[in-house]
């Protein structure tokens, strides 16, 4: 499974800028973070943070950019766990997405954070990041309903897609810890009724 990755190594001034702003970023928002508290987080100048990303908006996409590596990593390493190949891994999606958030995102989704922020500036270059990073989840629904054999895997994709997102939001802004768990239990119903 191609989880999109794209190697590129970062010098030891962009790392610690790239992780400070990673920090900062989630745990306070995009919008309330300027580059002189990233840089100074970080140990380095805003000139250094300028020559490594260029711009506020670059930094940001970098920090989603990476996130949504790391996720995709996550969600393969989960898939690589499961024997079956069929409605499990499909399941398996639910399951990686409920440990991802419990491991790196107490505060809810990056994405569905940052998205909300950033409505004002529909010319940010971050909303593309969120944008490819959900319709890589609806492609990877896709690929795996395909592969368990279900006769409308574009439609089904579409329906499991709108269902681990809406438990995404729901836990990330509505404080259900349940809603990913119960997202999982109607994908089985759903997947069993489409089979």
């Amino acid at each position: 499974m191609d989880t999109g990755r794209q190697e590129k190594a970062l010098t030891p001034a962009a790392r610690a800028i790239l992780d400070a702003a990673s920090r900062l970023f989630y745990e306070q928002g995009i919008n309330s973070i300027g580059v002189d508290t990233v840089s100074a987080e970080a140990g380095v100048t805003k000139k250094t943070l300028y020559d490594q990303f260029g711009s506020k908006a670059n930094l940001v996409v970098a920090y989603l950019t990476e996130r949504d590596e790391r996720y995709r990593d996550h969600v393969a390493d989960t898939l690589r766990a499961v024997d079956d190949d069929g409605d499990a891994k499909v399941l398996a999606v639910f399951d990686a997405l409920q440990s991802w958030m419990d491991e790196n995102s107490p505060l809810g989704c990056g994405f569905v954070h940052a998205h909300s922020e950033l409505l004002g500036d529909a010319d940010h270059p971050a909303h593309a990041v969120v944008r490819a990073g959900k319709l890589w989840i609806k492609d990877l629904f896709a690929e795996l309903t395909r592969a368990a054999g279900h006769p409308d895997p574009d439609s089904l994709s579409i329906q499991l897609l709108a269902l681990i997102e809406g438990a995404t939001v729901l836990r990330s802004i509505s404080e259900l810890p349940a809603a990913l768990p119960e997202a999982r239990r109607a994908a089985g119903i759903l997947l069993r009724a489409q089979a």
